[in-house]
Protein backbone atom coordinates (compact mmCIF):
# COMPACT_ATOMS: atom_id res chain seq x y z
CA UNK A 1 0.00 0.00 0.00
CA UNK A 2 1.21 3.34 -0.58
CA UNK A 3 -0.39 6.89 -1.23
CA UNK A 4 -1.59 9.06 -4.00
CA UNK A 5 -0.10 6.29 -6.54
CA UNK A 6 -1.07 3.54 -8.87
CA UNK A 7 -0.76 1.48 -5.36
CA UNK A 8 -3.12 3.47 -3.47
CA UNK A 9 -5.57 -0.12 -1.65
CA UNK A 10 -8.68 1.32 -2.70
CA UNK A 11 -11.76 -0.46 -0.38
CA UNK A 12 -15.12 -0.37 -1.83
CA UNK A 13 -17.13 -1.80 1.50
CA UNK A 14 -20.71 -3.20 2.00
CA UNK A 15 -21.34 -5.20 -1.03
CA UNK A 16 -23.98 -7.73 -1.67
CA UNK A 17 -24.77 -8.39 -5.02
CA UNK A 18 -22.11 -10.58 -7.14
CA UNK A 19 -22.91 -8.70 -10.19
CA UNK A 20 -21.94 -5.28 -8.30
CA UNK A 21 -18.82 -7.11 -7.12
CA UNK A 22 -17.66 -7.91 -10.56
CA UNK A 23 -18.24 -4.71 -12.10
CA UNK A 24 -16.56 -2.65 -9.67
CA UNK A 25 -13.50 -5.45 -9.18
CA UNK A 26 -13.52 -4.86 -12.59
CA UNK A 27 -13.09 -0.66 -12.21
CA UNK A 28 -10.06 -1.42 -10.40
CA UNK A 29 -10.58 -1.50 -6.94
CA UNK A 30 -8.32 -3.55 -4.34
CA UNK A 31 -11.01 -5.02 -2.30
CA UNK A 32 -14.64 -5.48 -1.22
CA UNK A 33 -15.59 -5.19 1.95
CA UNK A 34 -18.50 -7.85 2.91
CA UNK A 35 -20.33 -6.99 6.23
CA UNK A 36 -20.80 -9.93 8.82
CA UNK A 37 -22.62 -8.07 11.22
CA UNK A 38 -26.14 -9.11 11.62
CA UNK A 39 -26.93 -5.82 12.66
CA UNK A 40 -25.68 -3.87 9.79
CA UNK A 41 -28.37 -2.81 6.72
CA UNK A 42 -25.27 -4.51 4.76
CA UNK A 43 -25.07 -7.70 6.49
CA UNK A 44 -24.49 -10.64 4.59
CA UNK A 45 -23.99 -14.71 5.47
CA UNK A 46 -21.24 -16.17 4.96
CA UNK A 47 -22.77 -18.17 1.90
CA UNK A 48 -24.07 -14.90 0.62
CA UNK A 49 -19.88 -14.05 0.79
CA UNK A 50 -19.17 -17.19 -1.16
CA UNK A 51 -21.43 -16.80 -3.93
CA UNK A 52 -19.61 -12.95 -3.91
CA UNK A 53 -16.61 -15.03 -3.91
CA UNK A 54 -17.26 -17.31 -6.62
CA UNK A 55 -18.67 -14.54 -8.94
CA UNK A 56 -15.31 -12.90 -8.63
CA UNK A 57 -12.98 -16.14 -9.08
CA UNK A 58 -15.47 -16.85 -12.39
CA UNK A 59 -15.18 -13.23 -13.72
CA UNK A 60 -10.87 -13.64 -13.08
CA UNK A 61 -11.15 -11.15 -10.14
CA UNK A 62 -9.61 -13.26 -7.93
CA UNK A 63 -6.87 -10.65 -7.25
CA UNK A 64 -9.65 -8.51 -5.57
CA UNK A 65 -9.28 -8.69 -1.70
CA UNK A 66 -12.53 -10.18 -0.13
CA UNK A 67 -12.52 -8.66 3.18
CA UNK A 68 -15.27 -9.82 5.88
CA UNK A 69 -15.95 -7.34 8.30
CA UNK A 70 -17.04 -8.49 11.68
CA UNK A 71 -17.43 -6.97 15.66
CA UNK A 72 -16.47 -9.30 18.40
CA UNK A 73 -16.77 -12.47 16.84
CA UNK A 74 -15.45 -15.34 18.42
CA UNK A 75 -12.69 -17.76 16.81
CA UNK A 76 -14.71 -20.27 15.77
CA UNK A 77 -17.53 -18.12 14.11
CA UNK A 78 -14.40 -15.69 11.93
CA UNK A 79 -12.76 -18.92 11.09
CA UNK A 80 -15.90 -20.67 9.75
CA UNK A 81 -16.18 -17.82 7.62
CA UNK A 82 -13.33 -17.09 6.13
CA UNK A 83 -13.59 -20.56 4.98
CA UNK A 84 -17.09 -20.58 3.92
CA UNK A 85 -17.07 -17.12 2.35
CA UNK A 86 -13.33 -17.92 0.65
CA UNK A 87 -12.52 -14.48 2.71
CA UNK A 88 -8.53 -13.22 1.89
CA UNK A 89 -9.10 -10.35 5.00
CA UNK A 90 -10.52 -10.31 8.33
CA UNK A 91 -11.57 -6.72 9.38
CA UNK A 92 -12.32 -6.71 12.71
CA UNK A 93 -14.53 -3.40 13.31
CA UNK A 94 -15.21 -4.20 17.57
CA UNK A 95 -13.91 -4.08 20.96
CA UNK A 96 -11.65 -7.01 20.22
CA UNK A 97 -7.91 -6.91 22.37
CA UNK A 98 -4.36 -7.20 20.88
CA UNK A 99 -4.78 -11.01 22.64
CA UNK A 100 -7.39 -11.86 20.77
CA UNK A 101 -5.91 -10.13 17.63
CA UNK A 102 -2.78 -12.58 17.95
CA UNK A 103 -5.48 -15.32 18.60
CA UNK A 104 -6.83 -14.73 15.14
CA UNK A 105 -3.72 -14.42 13.36
CA UNK A 106 -2.54 -17.73 15.18
CA UNK A 107 -5.31 -19.45 14.13
CA UNK A 108 -6.08 -18.32 10.56
CA UNK A 109 -2.43 -17.64 9.27
CA UNK A 110 -2.70 -17.38 6.22
CA UNK A 111 -5.78 -14.52 6.41
CA UNK A 112 -4.87 -10.88 6.49
CA UNK A 113 -6.14 -8.93 9.28
CA UNK A 114 -6.92 -5.27 9.65
CA UNK A 115 -7.94 -3.78 12.99
CA UNK A 116 -10.65 -0.61 13.00
CA UNK A 117 -10.91 1.94 15.10
CA UNK A 118 -13.13 4.72 15.70
CA UNK A 119 -11.53 8.52 16.47
CA UNK A 120 -13.03 10.82 18.40
CA UNK A 121 -9.15 12.17 20.10
CA UNK A 122 -6.03 11.68 20.80
CA UNK A 123 -6.18 9.61 23.03
CA UNK A 124 -7.89 6.81 20.42
CA UNK A 125 -5.30 7.20 18.41
CA UNK A 126 -3.09 6.12 21.39
CA UNK A 127 -5.04 2.78 21.97
CA UNK A 128 -3.85 1.63 18.37
CA UNK A 129 0.36 1.40 19.31
CA UNK A 130 -0.16 -2.05 20.96
CA UNK A 131 -2.37 -3.34 17.80
CA UNK A 132 0.38 -2.68 15.45
CA UNK A 133 2.78 -6.12 16.28
CA UNK A 134 0.04 -8.14 16.15
CA UNK A 135 -2.41 -7.08 12.68
CA UNK A 136 -1.34 -6.36 9.47
CA UNK A 137 -3.10 -2.96 8.76
CA UNK A 138 -5.12 0.05 10.82
CA UNK A 139 -8.35 1.11 9.65
CA UNK A 140 -8.84 4.77 11.02
CA UNK A 141 -13.35 5.27 11.12
CA UNK A 142 -15.29 8.27 12.71
CA UNK A 143 -17.20 8.05 15.54
CA UNK A 144 -20.65 7.11 16.44
CA UNK A 145 -22.00 6.47 19.47
CA UNK A 146 -24.87 3.58 18.18
CA UNK A 147 -23.13 2.38 14.64
CA UNK A 148 -19.78 0.25 13.95
CA UNK A 149 -19.22 1.87 10.18
CA UNK A 150 -21.12 3.11 7.28
CA UNK A 151 -22.08 6.39 8.91
CA UNK A 152 -21.30 8.72 6.35
CA UNK A 153 -19.40 10.52 9.02
CA UNK A 154 -15.87 12.19 8.15
CA UNK A 155 -13.06 11.94 10.63
CA UNK A 156 -11.40 15.52 11.76
CA UNK A 157 -8.56 14.90 8.58
CA UNK A 158 -6.25 17.77 10.15
CA UNK A 159 -5.57 16.20 13.17
CA UNK A 160 -4.42 12.58 12.24
CA UNK A 161 -1.68 14.79 9.82
CA UNK A 162 1.09 13.66 12.23
CA UNK A 163 -0.34 10.22 12.56
CA UNK A 164 2.69 7.75 11.93
CA UNK A 165 1.95 4.30 12.73
CA UNK A 166 4.47 0.91 12.39
CA UNK A 167 1.84 -0.55 9.71
CA UNK A 168 -0.15 0.80 6.89
CA UNK A 169 -3.02 2.47 7.55
CA UNK A 170 -6.61 3.00 5.68
CA UNK A 171 -8.55 6.09 5.70
CA UNK A 172 -12.18 5.52 6.08
CA UNK A 173 -15.37 7.15 7.53
CA UNK A 174 -17.34 9.69 4.95
CA UNK A 175 -15.45 9.49 1.84
CA UNK A 176 -16.81 9.90 -1.35
CA UNK A 177 -15.88 10.88 -4.94
CA UNK A 178 -16.17 14.77 -4.51
CA UNK A 179 -13.87 14.70 -1.30
CA UNK A 180 -11.34 12.51 -1.62
CA UNK A 181 -9.05 14.75 -3.02
CA UNK A 182 -9.17 17.17 -0.22
CA UNK A 183 -8.57 14.17 2.59
CA UNK A 184 -5.22 13.13 0.04
CA UNK A 185 -4.26 16.49 -0.33
CA UNK A 186 -4.09 16.41 3.20
CA UNK A 187 -3.15 13.04 4.67
CA UNK A 188 -1.14 9.88 3.35
CA UNK A 189 -3.23 6.89 4.33
CA UNK A 190 -2.13 3.72 3.09
CA UNK A 191 -5.38 2.95 1.77
CA UNK A 192 -8.93 4.31 1.67
CA UNK A 193 -12.43 2.51 2.37
CA UNK A 194 -15.75 4.15 1.03
CA UNK A 195 -19.56 2.66 1.53
CA UNK A 196 -22.30 5.34 2.10
CA UNK A 197 -20.58 7.59 -0.04
CA UNK A 198 -20.82 5.61 -3.27
CA UNK A 199 -24.55 4.05 -2.30
CA UNK A 200 -27.65 4.52 -3.94
CA UNK A 201 -29.08 2.37 -0.51
CA UNK A 202 -27.60 0.49 2.48
CA UNK A 203 -25.34 -2.50 0.19
CA UNK A 204 -26.27 -1.33 -3.59
CA UNK A 205 -23.51 0.58 -4.63
CA UNK A 206 -24.19 3.46 -7.37
CA UNK A 207 -21.51 1.96 -10.23
CA UNK A 208 -21.53 5.69 -11.70
CA UNK A 209 -20.03 7.06 -8.69
CA UNK A 210 -17.33 4.16 -7.97
CA UNK A 211 -16.56 5.15 -11.45
CA UNK A 212 -16.10 8.92 -10.63
CA UNK A 213 -14.07 7.51 -7.72
CA UNK A 214 -11.71 5.57 -9.68
CA UNK A 215 -11.80 8.64 -12.16
CA UNK A 216 -10.85 11.27 -9.94
CA UNK A 217 -7.77 8.68 -7.94
CA UNK A 218 -6.86 8.54 -11.41
CA UNK A 219 -6.43 11.69 -11.69
CA UNK A 220 -4.88 12.96 -8.88
CA UNK A 221 -1.93 10.21 -9.78
CA UNK A 222 -1.49 12.01 -12.83
CA UNK A 223 -1.05 15.70 -10.85
CA UNK A 224 0.84 13.69 -8.31
CA UNK A 225 3.57 12.16 -11.53
CA UNK A 226 3.66 15.75 -13.20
Amino acid sequence: MACVDSSLWVKICGLMVPGQAVAIARQGVSAIGLIAAPQSPRYVTPLQMQAISAALVAAESAQVERVGVFVDASLETLQIAALTGKLTTLQLHGQESPAHCAQIRQRLPDVKLIKAFRIRDEADLAAIRPYESCVDALLLDAYHPHLQGGTGETLNWRSLQTFRPAKPWILAGGLNPDNISEALALLQPDGVDLSSGVELSPGNKCLHQTQRLFTELSHLQTLSAS
